[in-house]
């Protein structure tokens, strides 16, 4: 990557609650520092322009009440920026910052790691060769009190935290973002990774709803539940297929099993847990005694653990536990969100891993790549620190998680509304097969079924560390876009058959 000119702009709002302390630091909640850059994608060079700055929230009097923190991207050579596609991009946590997807995936730069995913130092960023930015312009937000987001002038941080309050003022905060920029005449696409998928879907519908705001397109990478209820027999079937991926990818499968490519075996899987698994689990302790024995014996052969192991569970295997057993013969745990990464712990011992060694391999990357990059790359300069994640959380699990059901309610209102969904099958935290379980049950009439599509990667949560899958992931997105627009003069609307016959 060569600099090719950096101009340095601070935008003050001409008010006394512009600068606002929080401790020693002072923070601005309007600014905007703007870089010029360029890089190779996909073999073109693309000259842009990077925006790293703050937006603030206002209460309903008019107040400042938080700083919300962005880095936009947009491409220089564009004649009509009013028609170029938008993608607005969130992670996950709730409480994580937006460096994961903005320096692992779509960004224009990204963390020095190997093709694996994995640390490597000296620590630092290099150009993304696949990155989005050819396709459409980003802009990565971070909810307030993570990365350099915070409440001011003495709001509550309770105020913007659960699932309803994070909606509403994000989704006002990229009304004002778009009125700002002078996007709303864009195509535009919200992607959400992990609980950044409760947002987005969330959001779909309350940009429609109260702001009058529809999008092209909604990306859910490594979904949570969303709200759609699983739990009990049909949570815990589900999980076999994550099992059968994980224990082929470390070899503990029999050979018959083993020799097959992962994608030829998760099929029967798949087939398994829906036709025999699930049913007998809805049984519970009604099941014969001889059925039960011909059950763990087949999801032995497909878990790769031990018989009487998933017999002392009652059938219904612990993830946690899991991560503990596979290779416990070996002397290693395996990760959570993603499971070809290895651990070791205390002790052989026990129905659980220490730690998650998948999570503190990438902190090893991730948090100094950061740091490195906002201050050498975009210029942007503070002594706030960075919060990667672990300051804003909130129970994603409550009945307030109608998340699910407001991004049916917002395709069913738009017909220009796309989903797709994106996951790693070594994802043990939000695995592939409960992702394609949110597809089914996402809209029970399946007239929506057409608009919605699942793509599958073989690494973790994060399937875009790896590096392959980087590349085929990006060419997803960029290809999902790039259908998802519709063609001028298209209407929004849904045709009867007779009428699509001309009848």
């Amino acid at each position: 990557m060569r600099k090719i000119g950096l101009r340095l702009t601070f935008l003050i709002a001409a008010c006394s609650l512009c600068l606002l302390t929080q401790g020693r630091q002072r923070i601005n909640p309007d600014t905007a520092v703007t870089t010029k850059h360029e890089v190779v994608i996909n073999g073109k060079m693309i000259k842009f322009t990077a925006v790293a700055g703050t937006q603030p929230v206002w209460d309903d009097s008019g107040k400042v009440i938080a700083s919300v923190f962005y880095t936009y991207y947009y491409r220089d050579d564009v004649s009509n920026r009013a028609t170029r596609p938008l993608a607005i991009s969130f992670n996950g946590g709730p409480g994580a910052g937006a460096l994961w997807m903005r320096l692992g995936y779509t960004g224009p730069h990204r963390a020095k790691i190997d093709d694996e995913g994995f640390p490597i130092q000296p620590y630092g960023i290099e150009d993304n060769p696949y990155s989005l930015l050819d396709e459409t312009d980003l802009v990565y937000v971070e909810p307030v009190n993570t990365g350099y987001s915070r409440p001011l002038n003495g709001a509550a941080l309770s105020q913007f935290l659960g699932i309803n309050n994070d909606l509403r003022y994000l989704a006002s905060w990229i009304s004002t973002f778009v009125r700002r920029h002078n996007r709303w005449i864009s195509p535009k696409y919200l992607i959400g990774e992990s609980y950044g998928t409760y947002r987005v879907s969330g959001l779909a519908y309350e940009l429609q709803a109260k702001h009058w705001m529809y999008v092209n397109g909604v990306v859910l990478v490594s979904p949570g539940t969303l709200g759609i209820w699983r739990y009990g027999p049909v949570g815990d079937g589900n999980l076999l297929p994550y099992y059968a991926a994980t224990a082929w990818y470390h070899k503990k499968l029999p050979n018959d099993l083993q020799s097959l490519d992962l994608l030829d075996l998760l099929p029967q899987v798949e087939k398994y847990t829906v036709d025999s698994l699930i049913p007998v689990l809805v049984r519970g302790g009604f099941v014969a005694a001889d059925k039960k024995t011909a059950v763990a014996k087949q999801l032995s052969r497909y878990m790769g653990i031990d018989e009487q192991s998933i017999l002392d569970h009652n059938l219904a295997v612990p993830m946690a536990f899991f991560w503990k057993e596979l290779l416990r013969s070996e002397g290693f745990t395996i990760g959570r969100l993603d499971s070809r990464y290895l651990g070791i712990d205390r002790k052989n011992a026990g129905d659980r891993p220490d730690y998650s060694p998948e999570n503190t391999s990438w902190e090893h990357v991730f948090a100094p790549a950061n740091g490195y990059y906002m201050e050498n790359y975009l210029n942007y300069k503070t002594d706030v620190e960075y919060y990667v994640s672990g300051h804003a959380s909130w129970n994603r699990f409550d009945l307030e998680n109608q998340t699910g059901e407001s991004l049916r309610k917002a395709m069913a209102m738009n017909p220009y509304l796309h989903v797709m969904v994106q996951s790693g099958y070594y994802d043990g935290a939000t695995d592939y097969f409960n992702a394609q379980y949110n597809l089914w049950q996402l809209d029970p009439s399946g007239k929506l079924k057409d608009r919605m599509e699942w793509k599958g990667y073989r690494s973790g949560h994060m399937m875009y560390l790896r590096k392959e899958d980087l590349k085929t992931a990006n060419e997803d997105l960029r290809d999902f876009i790039r259908r998802t627009i519709p063609k001028d003069g298209q209407p929004a609307m849904y045709t009867r058959k007779e009428e699509t016959n001309g009848k």
